[in-house]
């Protein structure tokens, strides 16, 4: 019998190298083959609606962020009504990138650093030096313009797509956008932001991050002694159209009795673990909010679900927009993931977040960018978002043991991919579904 995955395996494969036959197994060719990579630049990411910026990033009129993928570079520049607008990053003179990074536009002018052409923040043609050396035809003001590429705006974040026909965004998102809704996502800001360039392929970095059934070995230090005995069951995948998935905890994390057996110690301790090992998703005011509850629950009483109600005791006190508990807190501790390449941990007030893409033009090199967020008190936001460095995956410094222990075996992973006893991935039927499901998805691009 054929399934609805396997149905959307035969709907749109034709023309693609190395194209899914079934959603248990994954061509290696995939993840390093050059011609697929092209494909990938021709066909996934104009035609895709990519998290371009925070809005944080953004914050005044002519504030501008560059978003690069691959070989296309798009310029996001706040307006004076505080709308965004996005162009292709070229002058309409000798193709000139006319911002670089992230800034703001001085005297709200876009401004050609080679033959000082210029443009207002809205794109309109402000100036041409030299207009008189040239044919009308080559400095007419609506050829000037800068061509706009879409844009809209979801979960404070700004997202892009160059394709002119795309679909809007809210549809293209649903139906996970949808779950992050309920828990308050777009109040989340960054709390810090930085970035990894890692040896591997784009996608073998993100599929680390499907699952979470890889915990028991990779992160030992969160299964609290149990070893091999730490359940692999103990989470639910669901995957949705549009190449989108979840995963969840099999229980409510704020219901009475879901945590029976366990006192303040053991919760404190792995919760400070999970602080100390990446500072997302639990932060240092959690804990402080956990430490004040160890000797108010008398013995034998269900510490887990005292010390989350005193968390949203906290937060209506402190004034933190964190919604009232409702069915997204299933998502605490699990994932959601938005096709193409942006991913939503969220725990608490709080969210860790990876954004994935190629780098350097090379299809077994990617940028990848961690951000956590949390939600502060209403008026008491922070400014504006920059990105604190790129660093080394091994950098204890300045990275925390979770992520480096991540990305330690995405490039191993990717090394092993070459290997002449190696030629494909083979995945579990539930727990790697996510990862089958995005492949699927990209095929569908790739074949239109």
């Amino acid at each position: 019998m054929m399934t609805n995955a396997d149905s959307r395996v035969s709907e749109g494969v034709g023309g693609v190298p190395f194209a899914m036959r079934d959603p248990l197994h994954v061509p290696r060719e995939r993840y390093y083959d050059r011609g697929f990579f092209e494909l990938e630049k021709q066909k996934l990411w104009p035609r895709a609606w990519q998290m371009a910026c925070r809005l944080e990033e953004i914050p005044g009129p002519g504030d501008f962020v560059e978003y690069e993928i691959c070989d296309q570079s798009i310029l996001i520049v706040r307006q004076d009504d505080l709308s965004i607008k996005a162009f292709h990053n070229a002058c309409r003179h000798r193709g000139v990138q006319l911002g670089k990074g992230t800034g703001r536009m001085p005297k709200g002018q876009i401004v050609c650093p080679f033959h000082g052409w210029r443009w207002n923040i809205d794109g309109s043609s402000s100036f041409v030096y030299g207009k008189e050396g040239f044919e009308p035809e080559c400095v007419r003001p609506e050829e000037l313009r800068l061509p706009e590429v879409k844009v809209d705006i979801w979960g404070a974040c700004v997202w892009i797509n160059m394709d002119p026909e795309a679909r809007p965004l809210a549809e293209a998102l649903a139906p996970a956008a949808q779950l992050l809704d309920a828990i308050g996502f777009a109040n989340m800001r960054v709390w810090w932001w930085k970035e990894i360039i890692l040896r591997s392929n784009w996608k073998i970095a993100q599929e680390a991050f499907h699952e979470g059934w890889h915990v028991m070995r990779t992160h030992p230090q969160l299964t609290m002694g149990m070893g091999e005995d730490y359940p692999v069951d103990n989470v639910e995948y669901t995957t949705f159209e549009n190449g989108h998935a979840r995963f969840q905890g099999r229980f409510d994390p704020t219901a009475g009795g879901v945590a029976e057996g366990r006192g303040a110690d053991q919760f404190i301790e792995r919760s400070t673990t999970l602080w100390e090992g990446q500072d997302a998703m639990t932060l240092k005011r959690d804990i402080d909010v956990f430490m004040g509850m160890r000797n108010r629950v008398p013995p034998g009483e269900d510490f887990p679900t005292a010390a989350i109600a005193a968390l949203f005791e906290y937060w209506q006190g402190a004034g933190i927009p964190v919604p009232p508990k409702n069915e997204g807190v299933r998502l605490w501790g699990g994932e959601v993931f938005l096709f193409p390449n942006f991913f939503v941990l969220p725990m608490y007030g709080n969210a860790l977040c990876y954004r994935i893409r190629p780098h350097d033009d090379d299809p077994e090199c990617c940028r990848f960018e961690i951000f956590s967020l949390t939600t502060y008190p209403e008026g008491h936001e922070p400014g504006r978002a920059h990105l604190m460095g790129r660093f080394e995956p091994d950098d204890a410094e300045n990275l925390g043991l979770i992520p480096r222990q991540d990305v330690r075996n995405i490039e191993r992973q990717q090394r092993g991919l070459h290997s002449l006893g190696f030629t494909e991935l083979r995945l579990a039927t539930e727990w790697e579904s996510p990862i089958s499901n995005m492949h699927i998805e990209l095929d569908r691009y790739l074949a239109r």
